[in-house]
């Protein structure tokens, strides 16, 4: 096949998809270089990847691999789900003001639109549509903003949500579908990919909220135009990474999310005050 790969994944946890479509992309994926390559770094490892989580929630969901620790995976999750970081988003409005850009919260629950009186909250609106018809296909957030990004130094990655609800023997399952133009697979996928499945879970309880019926999640799909593992990482994946698949076994390369659920919930008061001296 001529030009970039596309490749899949799947897995029944998180854990499971998000290591299974490394593996795949180091063995399938081709070299290209990147915006922020310095010069004397590799070209990348890269691929569209679709890479499929049969059951969100299910266990082990957590990966001892994934670059970064329970307290960071917890912050991400709370700025994904909760916005804890929409304060630290720029008033673009003054050309002084230098702090983000975006957070995936603020584009997805509170998207600003020239002219209009106020903000769009796009999962609420997601919810209701899949409340009141659960098999539409018209039920979907998108984040790019393309009067503001096509200029913007470091735009969106993730591009859109987009939802639709199946019955299964009498029950509701919500079936999502997540699209990333550029997604970092080995140093944050598995983050994005936990903090999604949980804005997947809260997404589902709007709707039972809304619709007074249970709803449970199905399936979680994750599409990267461009999935990649940065040369600058070669070392480190090389080292730790592909090592680690032959010095243990999958028992030992993962966890369960409900062993460290409470050190994680722990976190949310010192994570909060970090935040709020972000902004200070």
């Amino acid at each position: 096949m001529k030009g970039i790969p596309i490749l899949a994944a799947r897995g029944n946890s998180i854990a499971a998809a998000w290591e299974n479509s490394l593996l795949e992309l180091h063995r399938g994926g081709c070299r290209l270089k990147t915006q922020y390559d310095k010069p004397d770094d590799p070209a990348s490892i890269d691929a569209t990847m679709v890479i499929t989580i049969e059951d969100p929630l299910a266990e082990p969901m957590i990966h001892r691999d994934f670059p970064g620790g329970l307290e960071d995976l917890q912050e991400y999750t709370m700025e994904v789900v909760e916005g804890i970081k929409n304060h630290l988003v720029r008033n673009q409005d003054d050309p002084d003001d230098t702090r983000w850009e975006y957070t995936y919260n603020e584009r997805l629950f509170a998207y600003a639109v020239p002219g209009f009186p106020k903000p769009i909250d796009q999962i609420e609106l997601v919810a209701r549509k899949l409340a009141e018809t659960p098999f539409t296909r018209r039920a979907q957030a998108i984040t790019w903003k393309v009067w503001e990004d096509n200029a913007c130094y470091d735009p969106a990655c993730l591009q859109s949500i987009w939802c639709r609800i199946t019955e299964e023997d009498g029950e509701a399952f919500l079936n999502t579908n997540v699209r990333f133009r550029s997604n970092d697979a080995y140093k944050a996928a598995f983050m994005n990919m936990f903090a999604l499945v949980q804005l997947q879970k809260r997404i589902a309880e709007r709707i039972a909220e809304i619709s007074g019926r249970s709803v449970a999640l199905g399936r979680y799909m994750h599409m990267a135009d461009s999935y990649h593992i940065y040369g600058a990482y070669f070392r480190e994946f090389n080292e730790r990474f592909l090592p680690n698949l032959e010095r243990r076994t999958f028992e030992e390369r993962v966890f369960q999310y409900r062993d460290v659920r409470d050190i994680m919930e722990g976190a949310r008061p010192a994570i909060l005050a970090k935040v709020r001296d972000m902004g200070a």
